[in-house]
């Protein structure tokens, strides 16, 4: 039989939502994992019904509480339950709980046109001084003045002062409280070009500005606070308070420790985004990060440096499928190392442009250095230096941007597995990376918010040391040809004058 308490973690993601039941020592010890359907529409456009969104969390609650319930746990020492989601996902819905469109997806390019109008009407410097971000189709707001412009059922919705809005945290938490709670976390809010970060609440004049005024929008709270009480549609025989709610990437930096400035998390995926924790003052950035919320718990909001890297594993994915390097990913590492270093040769993997900190949409791929007596394995070998190369990039430029200098890189995603990657990376940072080696780091981080209200976590403290065991990678001091390879790679990109090596 299972010991309590428990606290349990819906990671709700754009592919699927897993949930997950942790223990009071941030094991697991129950799972459950339903795939989600996404609409890939004409024109850029990417949606999902909000209704199945709703029915994909039940039954992925359903296939873990039967999992633990296999175990001989028992449903009442399940103290809390914590959400973390898709982030600037978003729903609208009417006074009765009826979507007015479907949910539209943080991938959805269809506002690129309105962001070009709002930085036509001066609106970027604005929007960039209040929320910390940029007029970009990535953050919901830009979509939500798209569908006021272009969708009559929502437009006279807003007119009417008939239309909710909802990050996918709100809208489920309307649900699964049956409509009683219409709230949201800083994390969240933060994502949505509506809130300013100074204020700690909604902006009337970006909304007025966006002709968006008629909007209702969810109350902010912190991310760990009591939300809501869900019996999950009747599936258990009581309620469970809600007692957490953070954006997915935010809940995986808290779930990996970023408790305190200068610890940042990479996720090392088809792409990659960086948080780096920049303590309790916002910082606007100079050199192309976004600032956001990273958590908040009581009176206490931690902000963080956000940079966006497009291209990371889609690379290693790309000389795989198109140029027939490797059958198998994890061929890439031996490949590396059987060639001393990359002979000169430099990939910048702008396949659809470049990201932070450079954000230069309008680039393209390339590689550079080759000569005959460069190989296959250089190539390899250059493609997977690219993804150190690109963080050390986004790490020197938050840190040139805030003043706080790195302390530890926890990592994430499949790529981790590569110990060529993430020993250069340390080597490169000068700085210990931690590879946590956990796939529901998300789930992690909502589940510790949620037990820290609810009592199963006494303190942050105490989450340290839960996350303190996990195995670091130190730096190589020696390894002076990696700095040596970091200026050639600023070369390739030729970035020389914008970034350089400050470790």
């Amino acid at each position: 039989m299972l010991n309590g308490p428990f606290v349990l973690a819906i990671d709700q993601g754009t592919s699927s939502t897993k949930t997950v039941i942790f223990n009071e020592k941030g094991k697991v010890v129950a799972r459950g994992s339903e795939p989600l359907h996404t609409m890939y529409l004409d024109g850029g456009l990417v949606e999902q019904d909000p209704q199945e969104i709703y029915e994909n969390v039940l039954a992925s609650v359903a296939q873990c509480l039967a999992d633990f319930t296999s175990k001989d746990g028992r449903i009442e020492d399940i103290r809390s339950c914590g959400v973390s989601n898709q982030r600037e996902t978003f729903v609208l819905w009417d006074r009765d709980g009826k979507p007015l469109h479907n949910a539209v997806v943080w991938q959805c390019k269809r506002s690129t046109a309105v962001c070009e109008q709002l930085r036509a009407a001066g609106l970027e410097g604005m929007i960039r001084e209040k929320t910390g971000l940029l007029a970009d189709p990535y953050f919901s707001g830009s979509k939500v003045i798209w569908l006021n412009l272009y969708n009559e059922n929502v437009k006279k919705a807003i007119a009417q002062g008939n239309a909710f809005f909802g990050t996918i945290d709100t809208w489920l938490l309307y649900k699964l409280t049956g409509g009683a709670a219409y709230l949201t976390d800083h994390s969240n809010a933060s994502r949505t070009l509506f809130f300013n970060l100074e204020t700690l609440s909604w902006d009337d004049e970006l909304l007025q500005s966006f002709g968006l005024d008629g909007l209702h929008l969810p109350e902010i709270q912190a991310s760990s606070s009591h939300f809501g009480e869900t019996d999950f549609g009747g599936m258990l025989s009581a309620l469970i308070p809600v007692t957490a709610m953070i954006g997915d990437s935010h809940a995986a930096a808290f779930g990996e420790g970023c408790f305190g400035p200068g610890i940042a998390k990479a996720t090392l995926g088809t792409g990659s985004s960086i948080l780096m924790n920049i303590g309790p003052e916002p910082k606007s950035s100079q050199l192309g990060m976004v600032t956001t919320i990273g958590w908040s718990a009581g009176n206490r909001v931690e902000y963080a440096l956000e940079g966006v890297i497009v291209t990371c594993g889609a690379t290693i994915e790309w000389l795989k499928t198109h140029l027939g390097l490797f059958s198998d990913v994890r061929e890439t590492e031996l490949m590396a190392r059987s060639v001393t270093d990359s002979g000169g040769v430099y990939l910048v993997p702008a396949f659809s442009g470049l990201g932070a900190p450079y954000w230069d949409m309008s680039r393209k791929a390339s590689i550079t250095g080759l000569t005959f007596n460069s190989n296959k394995n250089h190539i390899v070998r250059a493609a997977l230096e690219s993804i150190p190369f690109q963080i050390m990039d986004v790490i020197v430029a938050m840190e040139s941007d805030t003043g706080v200098a790195l302390q530890e890189l926890k990592i994430d995603g499949g790529l981790t597995s590569n110990s060529f990657v993430v020993q250069m990376l340390a080597d490169l940072l000068g700085k210990p990376v931690v590879n946590l080696g956990f796939p529901e780091v998300s789930a992690l981080g909502a589940a510790y918010l949620s037990g820290l209200y609810a009592g199963v976590y006494p303190d942050i403290d105490y989450l340290q040391k839960l996350s303190a065991g996990h195995s670091a990678i130190p730096p190589d001091a020696a390894n002076e040809a990696v700095k040596a390879s970091y200026r050639g790679w600023q070369e390739a990109v030729g970035s020389v004058s914008q970034v350089s090596i400050t470790h």
